[in-house]
């Protein structure tokens, strides 16, 4: 068992490292894709050629292609990502500090949305009936509200009508752990509406199935407490395609927190795409292409682990 565990866990970081280099390297293809040169973005549409032909020859822009990647991921694997074309700002530090942003927001809002969503599942599968009903047209609902007019109607709610929370801004949590607290509230629960009524659908359905088996029924018949039945037995039967969808849930959040970071202005990674992207800003697009694809095959990687931990089948296998 343990050498079988092994070879699987070697076998899926070798496929993700594989996954990383392929993207890297499609990374550097489209940048090298955009239109204009290191050098005439970085010195602007005023700049002579010969300047800007300096510039391209100091970066080793005329260099070989696969001369340019290879000194590239050199520096990458000794975590130099380079600077940017537009400040000068090591990109490698930069990310360093959006990511963290980022993170929270998507950790944030997949513990939220998985607690809601659970609850929500679990009640409408082993209550039914009315409530059932009730709960389904309240994800219903929940599944049908933009993300961005639920950050829009909390901000006019909790900013500014009540002053609750903070409409915009981004605290570290160094600076003040209470302020960061508050800084992530709205965007978090921004974020956490949608994802928990997906995994209310998703919970639902998987408890359902669970009530149904031969040993669920079993225990039913005996003196075994309800709801050691429902949150051990049944939920972990139906654990399998949840963890799925949280996870999926987070990769989702992680990429497409660029909604609640333009809309809370948080410094997050979804910002810096746009920034780089709109500016041609080539070190920078690369780095947080990389860096993203880094974080969702390594979530990946710990939902196939944790898939593996949960099903004895593949346990045995």
């Amino acid at each position: 068992m343990e050498v079988t565990m092994a070879l699987f866990i070697t076998k899926r970081l070798l496929m993700a490292l594989a996954t990383v280099l392929v993207v890297a390297v499609l990374a550097f293809m489209l940048v090298h894709a955009m239109p204009g040169s290191p050098g005439a973005v970085s010195l602007g549409a005023g700049a002579t050629q010969e300047a800007i032909d300096e510039v391209n020859q100091r970066l080793g822009w005329n260099d070989p292609l696969f001369a340019q990647f290879f000194t590239w991921l050199g520096s990458a694997l000794q975590g130099d990502l380079g600077v940017s074309l537009i400040d000068g700002r090591s990109v490698s530090a930069d990310l360093a500090s959006r990511l963290p942003v980022t993170a929270s927001l998507a950790a944030g809002a997949t513990v939220l949305s998985a607690v809601l969503g659970i609850a929500l599942g679990v009640t409408a599968a082993v209550r039914g009936g009315l409530l059932d009903q009730v709960i389904g047209g309240f994800v219903g609902l929940l599944v049908a509200l933009p993300a961005f007019w639920v950050g829009v109607l909390f901000v006019y709610l909790f900013a500014v009508q009540s002053s609750v929370f903070p409409a915009t801004g981004y605290v570290p949590f160094e600076v003040s752990p209470q302020d960061w607290a508050m800084s992530l509230a709205l965007p978090v629960i921004t974020l956490a509406v949608g994802g928990a009524a997906f995994i209310a659908r998703q919970t639902r359905a998987s408890m359902l199935e669970a009530l149904q088996q031969e040993h669920i029924r079993t225990l039913r018949a005996t003196a075994t407490p309800t709801w050691k039945i429902l949150y051990i037995h049944a939920l972990r039967y139906a654990s399998l395609p949840i963890v799925a969808g949280i996870a999926l849930q987070f990769i989702g959040l992680f990429g497409g927190s660029v909604i609640a970071e333009q809309l809370f202005a948080m410094p997050g990674l979804g910002q810096a795409v746009q920034t780089s992207v709109s500016t041609h800003d080539a070190p920078a697009v690369q780095g947080v292409v990389v860096i993203a694809t880094v974080v969702v095959v390594a979530v990946n990687l710990v939902l196939e682990l944790a898939t593996k931990f949960l099903d004895p089948k593949l346990r045995a296998s």
